[in-house]
């Protein structure tokens, strides 16, 4: 195969909100079926070189190690990687997806490959459940996946839309803590009580034909109340295994003073500490994250935009 003679390949990869799962009852034959969204300003910055093979920077050991496993796989000699910035790890954000897509996709694009991202976390084992990660980085927007079936591939996408471009995420991010992951994680979906299948067709429905429609209209009261109901009921059910419906009392805190300034949609991101409120406009959200910032000194907050956009793979001369 024809290898690029570009001898540099920089990747941004974005942070992404696991917003919930829809159908962890499993009895149709499909389990999990996520709901996500990419977002701007957070994510995994790094920079790749054929002709350096060292791994520098933040998180650079499971960088190396994903490294590796690409570079095996395809029968490559190693690459160096910069990396300059990563989403936070264990809060949520999609930390190890990321690093992993853009070490992969970097090398891919170093040797004139096409970067084929369900395939690169089929390598890495990443996407056992949620296929949103693979689909931010593909595609940005926001995404609804199929659930895991028998394949070992991610979950499929099955729908994709382009986030109100005016609405916004305030971000509660919780330094302090750390969320489920490995083999922690494991044990907890081993652990739980099944999910009821009653509540799995309403969660099915409550995706389908209030929160997809809502996004695609921009009618940010549907969408607000509707994910609020679907992130209450995935977080009773998680809440044996996290502490409580927030895996965060502090984050916990926060979203119910959010509550009750008359946001709906509120939630946690996959197994936390992050949470997220839905807020219907940048100034809206800057004024609440400046009161919120004020009350609880001790939590970072942050705003942040929808990403409808792919992750960037750019080569540098």
């Amino acid at each position: 195969m024809h290898e690029s003679q570009a001898p540099r390949v920089r990747v941004l990869a974005p942070a992404r909100l696991h917003l919930g799962f829809l159908d962890m009852h499993g009895g149709l034959g499909r389990r999990f079926g996520s709901i996500g969204l990419a977002l701007e300003g957070l994510g995994t910055r790094l920079l790749a070189r054929r002709d350096a093979s060292t791994v520098t920077g933040p998180d650079a050991e499971r960088a190396r190690r994903a490294r590796d496993v690409v570079c095996d796989a395809w029968g490559l000699p190693p690459v160096g990687i910069e990396i300059d910035e990563v989403i936070p790890p264990h809060a949520g954000l999609g930390s190890g997806t990321q690093l992993g897509l853009a070490v992969g996709a970097a090398i891919a694009t170093l040797h004139g490959r096409p970067v084929d991202a369900a395939a690169i976390a089929l390598l890495l084992e990443r996407g056992a459940r949620s296929g949103i990660g693979v689909g931010t980085f593909a595609t940005g927007g926001f995404l609804l996946d199929g659930g895991k079936g028998a394949s070992e591939a991610p979950p499929p996408m099955i729908a994709r839309l382009a986030f109100p471009v005016a609405w916004r995420l305030i971000l509660i991010l919780d330094d302090s803590r750390e969320g489920l992951s490995g083999a922690a994680e494991a044990e907890a979906f081993a652990t739980l009580a099944r999910f009821p299948e009653q509540e799995a067709a309403r969660l099915c429905r409550l995706a389908l034909m209030r929160l997809l429609p809502a996004v695609a209209e921009a009618d940010l009261e549907a969408a607000g109340r509707a994910l609020g109901e679907i992130q209450r009921s995935v977080g009773d059910h998680f809440a044996p295994a996290q502490g409580g419906r927030f895996a965060s009392s502090r984050v916990a805190e926060v979203l119910a003073w959010l509550e009750a300034q008359g946001l709906a949609g509120i939630g946690q991101s996959s197994w936390g500490p992050t949470g997220f409120a839905l807020v219907g406009g940048a100034d809206e959200a800057d004024a609440l994250a400046r009161q919120a910032r004020r009350r609880f000194e001790q939590l970072r907050i942050e705003v942040a935009a929808a990403r409808n956009r792919p992750a960037l793979v750019a080569l540098e001369a």
